[in-house]
């Protein structure tokens, strides 16, 4: 991979990132300044609303009152993060967006806890009384999404190209049975 490849990498993460910590926290000065004054508004009554939470647990209002315990967490994973991007920069871009749509939610998430000693959930999906959540909650949780399915979609590719090789998980296992031991198979058949 070129430099120029690595660069664009750390670009997309860097400016995904930033999008979504700008969007989180737009989205929560919102409901700072419209929603806490009145506490709820329906968007769909009984379905959706948006309702002002203070949230001291994390994400979806799980664990309540371990403020510092999520800061340390979120502080590691975001780092991590950082530093597999600019260690591990063969990855393509799907890869660095899906990290990046989980740092930005865990940074905007973090900022709260700072700023306020809580975070501001506001949308509440009442069809199925789910936990209230905010934009960055959402962010991490389709990020760990999108990434599951690249990873899932990757094994499968992989699992169809060695069958279509001739190699499968089962040639080797027999070829290993039959005492093969040096890693050379063609379509299970000793060289």
């Amino acid at each position: 991979m070129q430099m120029e490849d690595k660069h664009i990498s750390i670009f997309y993460f860097i400016f995904i990132t930033a999008a979504v910590i700008f969007l989180d926290q737009f989205t929560k000065y919102l409901a700072i300044e419209f929603l806490d004054p009145i506490g709820t508004y329906p968007i769909i009554k009984n379905v959706l609303h948006l309702t002002y939470v203070e949230n001291t647990g994390a994400a979806f209002g799980m664990l309540k009152d371990a403020r510092w315990v999520f800061m340390i967490v979120s502080s590691v994973a975001i780092v991590a993060l950082a530093v597999y991007i600019a260690i591990q920069y063969k990855r393509e871009p799907y890869i660095c967006a899906c990290l990046a749509l989980i740092a930005g939610g865990g940074i905007g998430n973090m900022i709260d806890r700072i700023v306020y000693g809580f975070v501001v959930d506001f949308v509440d999906f009442r069809l199925i009384k789910f936990a209230v959540f905010n934009g960055a909650d959402s962010f991490i949780t389709v990020g760990a999404a999108m990434l599951i399915i690249y990873f899932i979609v990757e094994a499968i590719k992989d699992e169809r190209a060695k069958k279509a090789s001739g190699v499968t998980s089962d040639t080797v296992a027999s070829a290993d049975k039959s005492g093969n031991k040096s890693g050379n198979y063609n379509g299970g058949a000793e060289l």
